[in-house]
């Protein structure tokens, strides 16, 4: 006898789908009986080809199979139940007279999960059937549950990677392939030196081998900014964050998230922050900032710094007369000449404000200066800009002042901003378009000032 069903078992077991395998017609009876009593949905088949082909139409949740059929008897039923791919994860009981230990090796060793000796007692058969019930209901619930895990991780917008104590990577996702060019097999087996800045690689991996040598002392590295190398030798900006992952072996979980269309922004927003809107030069404020930066080297290098500043001649008159888009224009070309003589990563034309511009040379002294501030002057007089108003010239021109400091530590910025704008109304005093020029920090500086009217 077997203990009847309650309610609830039967609710929880209505779905799973028995095949019964066996030749005698009173066993096939007996057996299916029971289990539709269980709550079961059965199937019956009476030798290995039916047992085959209702397998495959209605892929059971375990089979009862007989050994000993006529024809293709139970070992070769199993046999090809295990080769097929729809039927050979279905488990199988082996149910038999034959119960001697090679007999019953033989069956585990085809594939079987359980082998039941003949005559049947019913009440073990349904605890053994229950049993692979439950084994194969977790079991499916575990793949279920990996195989749900692996598409999210497969559909994850940010790479990640798992990386073990030596730095090798063990596994990528599909976004680490889109954002870094390797494949898959690529990435796995590299080690993530090969990827980042050296100096960024070993901080890593120090951190990897802390985490090894004392587990207990886990914490996540934290999201930091890298630049990791992509396969076809660009540079791309990430986020990576590292946590440990406490298994077996030391692991460590990365998360890449693409930050370049963000660092491009950002680089774009920065650079746009410091140029001039209207004449596309450094604007006054990257201009202070630089100035700052030379100022400070030449203190250490004890080289001369030269500044040039440069008003347009009668500027509010070529405005007026010809109206504010001319004006516009006429800045624009007068920037680009500046530009054109600020070559050098140490050299910087900017805008100041208005029509006034400045030139900051550095490693450059008074005499150089002044030949590239007369280069400036005639190159903004060749262009041939009418200016119908101006007392000076038929063509727009332009005054410069020029001073040149070997900066010390009493000394400051202001003063060689002072001498070089006093110099260039000097040279406006003086009839305008020309250079006047002057050595900042001496103690006879405005006496000093060189006026040279170069039309």
């Amino acid at each position: 006898m077997f203990t009847p069903v309650t309610p609830l078992q039967h609710a929880s077991r209505r779905d799973a789908a028995i095949l019964i395998v066996d030749d005698a017609p009173e066993n096939l009876s007996a057996l299916r009986s029971m289990m539709v009593q269980q709550g079961y949905q059965t199937f019956v088949a009476n030798n290995g080809e039916r047992a085959l082909k209702v397998a495959r139409r209605v892929h059971p949740d375990l089979i009862l199979l007989d050994v000993l059929m006529p024809g293709m008897d139970g070992l070769e039923t199993c046999r090809q139940l295990k080769s097929h791919a729809s039927t050979q994860r279905i488990p199988v009981i082996f149910m038999s007279a034959k119960t001697a230990t090679e007999d019953v090796v033989a069956g585990f060793d085809i594939g079987a999960v359980d082998y039941i000796s003949k005559p049947l007692r019913m009440a073990e058969v349904c605890a053994r059937v229950r049993t692979q019930l439950q084994i194969r209901s977790r079991s499916e619930t575990q793949e279920e549950q990996a195989e749900r895990l692996r598409a999210i991780v497969n559909s994850m917008a940010e790479g990640l990677l798992i990386i073990e104590a030596d730095g090798r990577i063990q596994f990528a996702n599909p976004a680490c392939v889109n954002y870094l060019g390797y494949t898959e097999q690529e990435l796995a087996g590299r080690n993530i030196s090969e990827l980042l800045n050296p100096m960024v690689a070993q901080e890593y991996l120090d951190y990897f081998q802390r985490y090894s040598a004392e587990p207990e002392t886990a914490h996540s590295h934290g999201t930091r900014e890298v630049i990791i190398r992509h396969r076809n030798g660009s540079s791309v900006c990430m986020d990576l964050t590292l946590t440990p992952m406490v298994l077996r072996q030391p692991l460590f979980v990365g998360l890449l998230h693409d930050i370049t269309h963000h660092k491009q922004s950002e680089d774009a927003l920065q650079r746009a922050a410091m140029i001039d809107p209207l004449t596309k030069i450094a604007n006054r404020r990257h201009f202070d900032s630089f100035i700052e930066k030379e100022w400070q080297r030449a203190m250490r290098s004890g080289l001369p710094l030269s500044l040039v500043v440069l008003d347009v001649d009668h500027f509010k008159l070529y405005n007026d007369t010809l109206g504010h888009p001319a004006g516009d224009a006429c800045l624009q070309q007068v920037a680009q000449a500046l530009a054109a003589h600020a070559l050098r990563q140490t050299d910087l034309a900017a805008r100041y404000g208005g029509e006034e511009f400045v030139l900051l040379f550095a490693e450059t002294d008074s005499a150089a200066a002044l030949q590239l501030a007369e280069a400036i002057r005639a190159r903004i007089e060749s262009l041939q800009i009418p200016h119908p108003r101006s007392a000076t010239s038929p063509w727009l021109t332009v005054s410069i002042g020029v001073a040149t400091t070997h900066p010390r530590h009493l000394d400051s910025i202001e003063s060689l901003f002072v001498a070089a704008d006093r110099a260039m109304y000097v040279a406006k005093e003086h009839g305008r378009n020309q250079v006047q020029a002057t050595q900042c920090g001496s103690s006879s500086a405005m006496d000093a000032i060189k006026a040279l009217v170069l039309r």
